[in-house]
């Protein structure tokens, strides 16, 4: 029982992964001897991160290779380069996510409107797209793509967010139909607000702490340390008859929705 959460071997490619809920997940891999490549936008962010989670796991497993995830050219460079560096791909993490509008879905200008579909919705779909020959080769494999809470409920403020959010997990599902066949599973983290850079307009201000002590079960906001163990759950074996599935962690906001 205590190989279920053992990585030792196995690659794994994240996606926004230079900080924040990234940077975690990607520690957590590491730290259960998977060898792990990195990528975000900028190389000495993303080199910052490989130094400090491999002083921290005390071996040279994490790798860092800078892409923009929402360009389909960047992607396939980072899988080119991970194929050198470590092999044959185990587990994906699409983390990468934009959200350039803050308003009525009805105002969104159509650049904004692009930008969001393509980075969370098709980019995941490119990714899975150039690791799929791998995992179908290794007869397993393991998707992972964070999605939202936002993705369940309508919003005055972040509607086509959300609705990437939805469309995400829809393709989910239907990665997992297609490619169980081979063995591999594809899931959804659903986070609730989480205290990084990317959703601090929705935690740092006096209103948002109240909500926060008051109406979520928990009596917090998520931090980015909270998603270490989902990480290495679906990644592993541990999670081997799981598939096609929107993971909650939310500290009960999601509960009944």
């Amino acid at each position: 029982m205590k190989d279920l959460f053992d990585l030792t071997g196995r690659v794994a490619v994240l996606t926004g992964a230079s900080k924040g809920m990234g940077k975690v997940m990607a520690h957590a891999l590491a730290a259960h001897g998977a060898t792990v490549v990195i990528s975000s936008r900028k190389q000495d962010q993303l080199d910052a991160a490989a130094s400090d989670i491999n002083a921290a796991v005390g071996a040279s497993r994490v790798h860092a290779v800078a892409a923009n995830a929402g360009r389909k050219g960047d992607l396939e460079t980072l899988i080119a380069r991970t194929h050198d560096l470590a092999g044959p791909i185990d587990i994906v993490i699409g983390n990468a996510g934009v959200n350039p509008h803050y308003g009525p879905i009805s105002e969104i200008p159509d650049d904004a409107f692009e930008k969001i579909v393509t980075t969370n919705v098709q980019a995941n779909l490119w990714l899975a797209r150039l690791v799929v020959p791998d995992m179908i080769e290794k007869g397993r494999g393991s998707l992972i793509f964070t999605s939202s809470i936002g993705a369940f409920k309508p919003s005055p403020t972040l509607g086509w967010y959300g609705t990437s959010k939805l469309t995400l997990l829809g393709l989910v599902r239907n990665l997992a139909l297609e490619f169980g066949p081979h063995g591999i599973r594809a899931n959804a983290i659903c986070p609730g607000v989480v205290r990084t850079d990317f959703a601090r307009a929705l935690w740092d201000n006096p209103e948002a702490a109240e909500r926060a002590t008051s109406q979520i079960p928990l009596r917090r906001f998520g931090e980015p340390e909270d998603f270490a163990g989902i990480a290495t759950y679906l990644a592993s074996d541990a999670s081997s008859y799981m598939t096609g599935q929107a993971l909650t962690v939310c500290g009960g906001t999601a509960m009944w929705t």
